[in-house]
C-alpha cells in the first residue's frame, strides 16, 4: 500500500491531480468567515476549519450551521496570533496550566517553544476535546481535525493523541510533515503525497501569477493548500496584520481566473469528507 499515492487511495487513477483547498482560520474575525463561506460556494476552495476559541467563533458556527453541506474541520488551537488577541481556552485554565504563559494566556504564536517545552499531553489533549466537543454541541459535523499555527501539532505525541481523538469522533487528521506521513501510510490512512502550501509563505505582489504556476504544475497525487480569505475590511485590516495575505486570497479563490485554471488542467478539488471516510475505516 506504501507504493499507492494517497489519491489513489481514495479511488482516484494514478494519473489524478487532486487538491484540496482549505480555508483557515474562520472564527477569528467575522470577515474571514464570510471570505472562506465564498470561497467555498463560488470559488474554488472546497472546505474550511474554524477555530472555536476565536473571537467570531459563534458567528462562523452559525454560517456553517445554515450550510450542512459545507466540509469543515476543527482548526486546534493552542497559540494566539499576537498579544492583542485576547483568545483564551475552553478548558478552565486552572485545568490547562501548562498551556499558558506567565499571564495566564495562550502563548502567541512567536512563543511556541515555550508552549511546546512545557505542555502536558493530558491538557492538551482535555483542549482539544473541549474545542472540538464545542462544535459538536452545536449540532455540527466536521469532517476533519487540524492545527493552528502547529505543524501536526507540533510533537509526535500531540500528534499522537489528535490521531487517537480523531479515530473516537471519526475524523481525518491533517498529517503535513514527512515522518507523520510515513507513519500514516504504514497504517493505509490517506495523508498529502507532497509538501504543502500555507499561503502565508506566498509573496503577496505576485501571489496571483505564482498560484496559477502552481495549479499549472500540480503533479499527480493528493495535493493541500492552506489558504486564510478575508474580506479584509476596515475593521478587521486594524487588527490583523496578516490582512494583505488574507485579502489577496480570498481576490485569487473567487476569481474567474482560478476557476478556469483548475478546469482547463483537469484538477479534481475535494474536501476532507473522502479522507474522512478512509480514516473511519
Amino acid at each position: 500500500m506504501d507504493d499507492l499515492r494517497s489519491s489513489e487511495l481514495l479511488g482516484f487513477p494514478a494519473d489524478a491531480r487532486v487538491l484540496i483547498v482549505n480555508c483557515d482560520d474562520l472564527g477569528m474575525h467575522e470577515d474571514v468567515d464570510v471570505a472562506a463561506v465564498e470561497s467555498i460556494e463560488v470559488g474554488i476552495a472546497r472546505s474550511a476549519s474554524v477555530m472555536t476559541v476565536g473571537p467570531s467563533a459563534g458567528h462562523a458556527l452559525g454560517l456553517l450551521g445554515q450550510r450542512p453541506g459545507l466540509s469543515f474541520g476543527v482548526h486546534l488551537t493552542l497559540v494566539r496570533d499576537t498579544a492583542a488577541d485576547r483568545w483564551g481556552p475552553l478548558t478552565a485554565r486552572a485545568e490547562v496550566a501548562s498551556l499558558l504563559d506567565e499571564d495566564g494566556e495562550l502563548f502567541t504564536a512567536d512563543r511556541r517553544a515555550d508552549l511546546l517545552a512545557r505542555a502536558r499531553p493530558e491538557e492538551v489533549e482535555a483542549e482539544f476535546r473541549a474545542q472540538v466537543d464545542a462544535v459538536l454541541d452545536a449540532g455540527l459535523s466536521p469532517t476533519h481535525l487540524d492545527f493552528h499555527c502547529l505543524v501536526d501539532g507540533g510533537r509526535d505525541d500531540v500528534l499522537d493523541l489528535t490521531t487517537a481523538l480523531a479515530a473516537e469522533y471519526g475524523l481525518a487528521v491533517r498529517v503535513w510533515l514527512d515522518e507523520g506521513r510515513r507513519r500514516a501510510r504504514r497504517r493505509g490512512l490517506p495523508v498529502v503525497d507532497h509538501p504543502f502550501l500555507d499561503s502565508f509563505s506566498v509573496d503577496v505582489d505576485t501571489k496571483p501569477d505564482r498560484y496559477a504556476r502552481l495549479l499549472r504544475d500540480l503533479p499527480a497525487g493528493l495535493s493541500e493548500w492552506a489558504v486564510h480569505p478575508s474580506l479584509a475590511g476596515a475593521r478587521s485590516r486594524e487588527v490583523d496584520g496578516g490582512w494583505r495575505v488574507r485579502r489577496s486570497d480570498y481576490e485569487f479563490l473567487v476569481s474567474p481566473r482560478a476557476r478556469e485554471l483548475v478546469d482547463r488542467e483537469g484538477i479534481t478539488v475535494i474536501d476532507y469528507r473522502a479522507l474522512q471516510e478512509a480514516w473511519s475505516r
